[in-house]
């Protein structure tokens, strides 16, 4: 196998997304894969048994507080992980999320500017709210309502990234993830199905959103996630646009009745949330298939698996 000489940067490395996706990198894929991390969330499992023969470097640094310049120095794509991702808590975290997911992002992109780097951003569904109607991303910025500020601060990170692309030649892309389900060594449990999993193995009952039921959500494999990452990369689809990635929509409902068919007899409680005006919505992907990749994580398999990993620690 003939060495690719890509050099790239992952930020918020031993995340969720992250650690699965450095733990899949196989020799002579890159030919340097730079970590940053600065260890708040306690993940230094996600560092352990990392795959040999990767040119991994790690820095134990935070994006507010790091000297970028240095760190994408020869550097040929950043994948900008970092982030606050827990949306219902983002209303207790306003101006640490700004901070972090904006200003983090910001500078990030400036960096990437300085050094004539490419940026791969994850931006997210949630930025669509409440939609009638299966939405795209021709969807109008004034049609867009995010409904935490998780959410808002990632729009606003997408349009700070547009106008750096067309008035300074930034090159980036942006993939507006759906809420990641599926099972790494980072992972945690704050998003709907990874909570859910962890809730019914306990014996807890699932706290399920008063409106929430049967309303329609977009969800994404994390190894879905993974294709579309190194997809890109390999492609160089750094085009300034953006695209949804998603591996189906599906209820809450769905999701419940699934657990149910590891866990009979697990329970819902329906509760009061802070986003209980977002309703049912819809996302279509077609426009990163159309670029030559098909998304196909299952739901109903990850969750199972996820269940399987909890399974013996409560009984």
């Amino acid at each position: 196998m003939e060495k690719n000489k890509l050099k790239i940067l992952i930020t918020g490395a031993l995340g969720h997304i992250g650690s699965k996706l450095i733990h899949s990198i196989i020799p002579e894929e890159y030919e340097e894969v730079r970590l940053i991390d600065n260890i708040l969330t306690q993940r230094y499992v996600s560092l352990f048994n990392l795959p040999n023969d990767v040119n991994f470097k790690f820095f134990e640094d935070d994006i507010l507080k790091a000297d970028l310049g240095v760190l994408l120095e020869g550097v040929d794509c950043v994948i900008h992980l970092a982030a606050i991702t827990d949306a219902t808590g983002s209303f207790e975290r306003r101006d640490e999320v700004e901070q972090v997911n904006y200003q983090g992002t910001k500078l990030v992109a400036e960096a990437c500017l300085k050094t004539d780097t490419k940026l791969l951003f994850p931006s997210t569904t949630s930025v669509y709210g409440s939609q009638s109607e299966a939405v795209d991303e021709t969807c109008p910025v004034d049609e867009l309502k995010p409904q935490s500020p998780y959410a808002e601060y990632k729009l606003k990170s997408e349009q700070m990234l547009q106008e750096m692309g067309e008035m300074r030649g930034l090159r980036f892309v942006t993939c507006r993830f759906g809420t990641i389900f599926g099972t790494s060594i980072g992972m945690r449990f704050h998003t709907a199905v990874n909570k859910f999993c962890w809730q019914a193995v306990m014996g807890e009952p699932l706290t399920v959103w008063k409106t929430a039921m049967d309303q329609k959500r977009p969800y994404l494999g994390v190894n879905d996630a993974l294709r579309v990452i190194k997809y890109i990369i390999s492609k160089d689809i750094f085009d300034k646009e953006i695209y949804n990635i998603v591996s189906s929509n599906n209820t809450v409902r769905d999701v419940v009745e699934t657990i149910r068919e590891s866990i009979p007899e697990v329970e819902v409680k329906l509760v009061e949330s802070e986003i209980m005006n977002q309703l049912s919505y819809q996302v279509c992907s077609d426009r990163i298939k159309h670029k030559g990749l098909s998304l196909y994580d299952n739901i109903e398999k990850g969750i199972i698996e996820t269940i399987n990993l909890l399974k013996n620690s409560h009984l």
